[in-house]
């Protein structure tokens, strides 16, 4: 998969963020070294969050986010100031651009970063080399815990050092993470049964099919794909049981009845549950399900924005499951994309898609907003294998 077809939720998300006027558009535009980002001396000149995706030497595949200044008070400033924030949460490395003093709101800015567990570059943007102050530079490391780098983005002065200082902020198992190699070792035969009905996308896999077949033959798996209905010929035309199936979750009773014993059994929904989530709290918060009545609210979260189809998993089989189990006057709400309620409190639970369209931080943000407002919360998979009866015979 070359560059541009990398996924952006498998790429570093950069933010970068600061007041209007500060250069943080100039900046990335030295950082990629080309025009991608409009610079103007007019404030308010970026509106919406730019992305830009692109390869950044000894890190990988990036995706950097160009924000509205968070000073911004035009007509649309609230608005652009919401987006920056919500930006936050999908932020791996925050890289804060300052330029002007005090430090006001970069310091209500640095607790949003902190709060978020993002880690933090601090830059003090110069556009002069002898403006550079050594109480300013002091000061700046002072509120944010963190030496800053003094940067010109027109002489180019420490746009080298963007990179290494990025790299310094990355966690030691950085690139590491597998969707299933905990689960395999080298040469085990594993099968995926992946039920193509009107949900399949037509001529293609979908997302997280894809993305654990490269990294089964990545541990070098033998890989076995079969549909639901030719499962049993499958598994007939192997010398030895698969060590492992993966399935999709909506068809986990049908596979569990036709599997051998010796093979371990889990759905895609729920090593994405592990790979993007907290598999641990998406488990204890499933066992809420049988606590709900009809009296009872439920939010299910999609990350794309797909249209929904007849037999779409989230609009329609998972709040048929839900309302045979807890009664037809149960309150189900949808929500789509970045369309994520700030106040989630008064949800009984909640129930998020798989989320190969997010990056790990942007799960694990909501994961938090959920804890932090006592709202239990799992995932599509962990809910029908617990619903199907399943979930202890599952692995994950």
């Amino acid at each position: 998969m070359g560059l541009q077809q990398t996924p952006q939720a498998n790429r570093l998300h950069i933010g970068i963020y600061g007041k209007c006027n500060s250069g943080k558009s100039t900046l990335l535009n030295a950082i990629l070294n080309q025009d991608v980002a409009t610079v103007s001396s007019v404030a308010g000149t970026t509106t919406d969050p730019v992305y830009k995706a692109m390869e950044l030497h000894g890190i990988g595949p990036v995706l950097w986010i160009d924000t509205a200044g968070f000073d911004d008070d035009g007509q649309l400033g609230s608005l652009r100031i919401e987006k920056s924030k919500q930006a936050i949460q999908k932020t791996d490395i925050a890289l804060l651009v300052c330029r002007s003093f005090p430090l006001q709101e970069e310091l209500t800015w640095i607790q949003e970063f902190k709060k978020s567990n993002t880690p933090l570059l601090p830059i003090l943007h110069v556009f002069d080399e002898e403006e550079v102050n050594d109480e300013e530079i002091e000061t700046l490391e002072k509120v944010c815990g963190i030496q800053p780098l003094v940067v010109n983005a027109k002489s180019k002065l420490g746009i080298d050092r963007i990179r290494e200082r990025i790299l310094a902020l990355l966690p030691q198992d950085y690139g590491q993470e597998s969707i299933v190699g905990h689960l395999v070792s080298a040469f085990d035969t594993v099968l995926l049964v992946m039920p193509q009905d009107i949900q399949a996308p037509k001529g293609r896999l979908i997302l997280p099919q894809v993305q654990t077949i490269r990294d089964l033959l990545d541990h070098q798996c033998i890989v076995q794909c079969c549909t639901t209905d030719t499962m049993k010929k499958a598994l007939e035309a192997l010398a030895s049981p698969p060590a492992l199936i993966i399935t999709d979750s909506q068809v986990f009773d049908i596979v569990y009845q036709q599997k051998p014993k010796e093979s371990l059994l889990t759905s895609f929904s729920v090593l994405f549950a592990r790979y993007k989530g907290d598999i641990t709290y998406f488990i204890q918060s499933a066992k809420k399900i049988k606590d709900l009545t009809e009296h009872s609210k439920v939010l299910i979260a999609e990350a794309c924005t797909h249209a929904p189809l007849t037999e779409d998993i989230g609009r329609v089989k998972i709040p048929a499951m839900l309302r045979k189990k807890a009664g037809e006057g149960i309150s189900i709400t949808m929500v789509s994309g970045h369309d994520f309620p700030q106040d989630i409190s008064d949800y009984d639970l909640i129930i998020h898609c798989g989320a190969c369209m997010f990056n790990k931080k942007h799960v694990i943000s909501r994961v938090e907003q959920a804890k932090a407002q006592n709202v239990p919360m799992t995932n599509y998979g962990i809910t029908i294998a617990f619903i199907k009866q399943i979930l202890d015979k599952v692995v994950y």
